[in-house]
């Protein structure tokens, strides 16, 4: 990677982000504070499961200047432990609901903090952005391609911070690596590798059954197709269904994308993608192959592995997630677990590491901070829409792949498959009225 190439890409996600935040001015009410990091952001959040219990927790322990005004969820039950995770924090009420409108419709709200299954992500965030929300969306930020280039033109049209849930794109462990990298510390940076290699247990299927006491499961659906209820595909494990989620490439595999793309130090979408998917843990009730192989290749030559591996507790490199990026020079092992390690020449002279200081940061408070200081300020983001597309188009182009054909040609300027109608019609998908995306004429 040559020295100038990170500090470009920069500028360029600098100015991106700075189209949004440019409109935002202009917009006044509620979202200019001036300037003022002390300033009170009023949050509404949406969708109160494992990941929102730690963004919860961390903005009450950290005494956060900011106002819970909702918490909002289809299940009671994760409303309530919301409520206990922030107990104490603030002496207003938290007002409840199981409809998301409540909140968007209620203008003292600034920002939402969405952290539903996948396939709710765009339409409430899209539906926010109109109402005038700044919006941190949980990873992916889309369900499907065609939603992230409609999350981009609406940040745009309706002047709106963005940031996708990337946290370690905040961790001062990125900061520090990317300072070296950015020095040419490995030459040139000609290949990325991102893994995930956590073992995952075998679930057997189980019979249909009743919702939950309490549970809104039309609502909990929501855009996805109408199914009886199933354990299986309600709380943690629907990410193993293409109705809701993008399987493991795009549950913790998105990360490790989402730092290939940074370390690599891409602009633009592949050219090529190589896919193959395998069933390793015989009798798991998943629509998703659990042992995945992508190869993408863009424009430049350049290329990003991605490999998945639920079979084993040994990881590679000794991380269950991480990264390696190849230079001329020397490789670089990084893990989102917050550690990297250099290492040097032909016979890979051991070179700078992250530091005991910096040793397991994986920027979640760092990346929170970043959201908020920039509804305060209308500053950039961390992982704004166009930055969050080109690593999701990544779990997407992947999986489209490997359904189709195993090898598929991209156009990065027209977004679409080459000569596969097949290919290009999974890059939407048909939405369960009344719940599908807002009309954004």
């Amino acid at each position: 990677m040559s020295k100038q190439t990170p500090r470009r890409d920069f500028l360029k996600q600098s100015a991106e982000a700075g189209v949004v935040l440019a409109a935002a001015s202009a917009l006044g009410g509620v979202h200019v504070f001036a300037g003022e990091q002390s300033s009170k952001v009023r949050l509404g959040i949406i969708g109160c499961g494992n990941i929102m219990l730690l963004h919860l927790q961390g903005l009450a322990e950290r005494r956060e200047n900011v106002l819970l005004e909702w918490l909002c969820d289809v299940d009671p039950q994760q409303i309530d432990a919301a409520a206990r995770a922030v107990s104490g924090f603030q002496s207003t009420a938290i007002k409840q609901t199981s409809r998301y409108e409540d909140v968007l419709e209620d203008d003292q709200v600034d920002a939402c903090i969405i952290a539903t299954p996948h396939h709710w992500h765009a339409p409430i965030a899209l539906r926010a952005m109109q109402a005038g929300k700044d919006v941190y969306i949980e990873k992916p930020i889309s369900h499907v391609y065609d939603e992230g280039p409609r999350i981009i033109a609406a940040a745009n049209k309706y002047g709106r911070v963005v940031q996708q849930g990337s946290q370690m794109r905040s961790s001062p462990v990125t900061e520090k690596a990317g300072r070296l990298l950015q020095e040419g510390i490995l030459g040139d940076v000609k290949v990325a590798r991102a893994w995930t290699a956590e073992k995952r247990s075998i679930e057997k299927p189980v019979p249909d059954s009743d919702p939950p006491s309490g549970v809104d499961y039309d609502r909990w659906l929501g855009p996805a197709p109408s199914r009886p209820f199933n354990p299986l595909r309600f709380h943690g494990t629907w990410r193993r269904f293409r109705d809701y989620a993008n399987g493991e490439i795009g549950d913790d595999g998105i990360h490790d994308l989402d730092m290939a793309t940074w370390g690599l130090g891409i602009d633009t979408l592949p050219r090529q993608i190589t896919a193959r998917g395998r069933r390793t843990l015989q009798g798991h009730y998943s629509e998703y192959p659990d042992n995945m192989n992508v190869a993408f290749e863009y424009p430049d030559g350049r290329l990003l592995l991605y490999e998945c591996y639920p079979f084993t507790e040994y990881g590679l490199y000794g991380f269950d997630n991480g990264n390696v990026f190849y230079g001329t020079e020397g490789y670089m092992v990084f893990s989102r677990r917050g550690a990297f390690s250099v290492f040097l020449g032909k016979k890979q002279v051991p070179g700078p590491t992250e530091g005991k200081e910096l040793r397991g940061q994986r920027g979640y408070a760092e990346h929170m901070a970043n959201f908020l200081n920039a509804v305060r300020n209308r500053t950039p983001t961390q992982a704004p829409p166009e930055v969050a597309h080109r690593s999701c188009a990544l779990v997407h182009l992947g999986d489209i792949a490997e359904q189709v054909a195993g090898r598929l040609d991209f156009d990065p300027t027209t977004e679409r498959f080459v000569d596969s109608d097949e290919a290009n019609s999974l890059l939407t998908k048909t939405y369960r009225a009344p719940f599908g995306l807002p009309d954004m004429a």
